[in-house]
């Protein structure tokens, strides 16, 4: 598709598919040509890859299923627990336990070292293909899930609702339509725009408790953080307003609604 839009007209050329190869005539075809290996099927099919690892088996191949002990490439080796701390700068990971790194790519390999022998990031993903057929994949991605999930905690602090809300549903669209292989659409460089500006005062540092098949954020320090006490406390007393300011807010924040109910119970009793 992306040789289609960007050189259009030029000949693509895909042999296994337009000849309809099977697994058994590449196989022949191999031997013929003097390739001696072992061609049995392996048990589990695993495709490695910086953000990830993904299995599939028998086990994936029904609606129903979990992969054993035995499958997953990185073994389970530490026991206890052990914190880590994720630096992020502007939205990106910078340094992982004042480990400081050029790129984050180089962050991603260092953390998932650290948190891969744990188990963590383990699962059974459910999927939706471009062609509507859905299908079942183990993977294995212990450092993107702890990013991920670090990232976001230290979003909930230093973006607003509103900030927060809109990045979330550009998001899956920005996923879903990548995924499918659009990233050439203008409208992904639109969302790219939001998404880049809206991390601009993402940055602090996360911290995370690493334990055996789980892990849990302990919390942020950014100097953006929103939750604030100069401002107030939550469910104690406020700083910033008072309560007839609360009083008058709650009135006119549903001055519209309660128009709405009132004439309609006017209408309702007039009939």
């Amino acid at each position: 598709m992306i040789f289609n839009i960007m050189i259009p007209g030029i000949e693509i050329i895909t042999p296994i598919r337009d000849l309809q190869l099977s697994r058994e005539a590449e196989i022949e075809y191999l031997k013929k040509k003097g390739v001696d290996m072992n061609f049995g099927k392996a048990a589990y099919s695993i495709n490695k890859g910086l953000w990830g690892t993904s299995v599939g088996g028998k086990e994936t191949l029904s609606s129903k299923g979990m992969l054993p002990e035995e499958a997953w490439p990185t073994q389970v080796t530490k026991t206890g627990s052990e914190e880590v701390k994720l630096y992020f700068e502007k939205g990106d990971l910078r340094k992982v336990d004042d480990v400081d790194f050029n790129h984050p790519s180089e962050a991603i390999q260092y953390l998932q070292a650290l948190a891969g022998p744990y188990g963590i990031g383990r699962d059974i993903h459910v999927g939706d293909t471009i062609i509507g057929i859905k299908g079942r994949v183990g993977f294995e991605a212990a450092a993107p899930m702890v990013i991920l999930k670090a990232h976001h905690a230290l979003e909930k602090h230093v973006l607003t609702k509103w900030q927060l809300t809109w990045k979330d549903q550009l998001a899956t669209f920005y996923g879903n339509w990548l995924h499918e292989g659009q990233i050439l659409d203008p409208v992904m460089r639109d969302i790219e725009a939001y998404l880049e500006t809206s991390q601009r005062n993402v940055t602090g540092e996360v911290f995370v408790q690493l334990q055996p098949y789980r892990f849990q954020v302990i919390g942020i320090e950014s100097k953006y953080d929103l939750m604030n006490s100069k401002f107030g406390k939550y469910g104690e007393m406020n700083t910033g307003f008072t309560g007839q300011d609360v009083r008058g807010f709650s009135r006119i924040f549903g001055n519209q609604t309660m128009m709405y109910h009132l004439v309609k119970t006017e209408n309702s009793s007039a009939k």
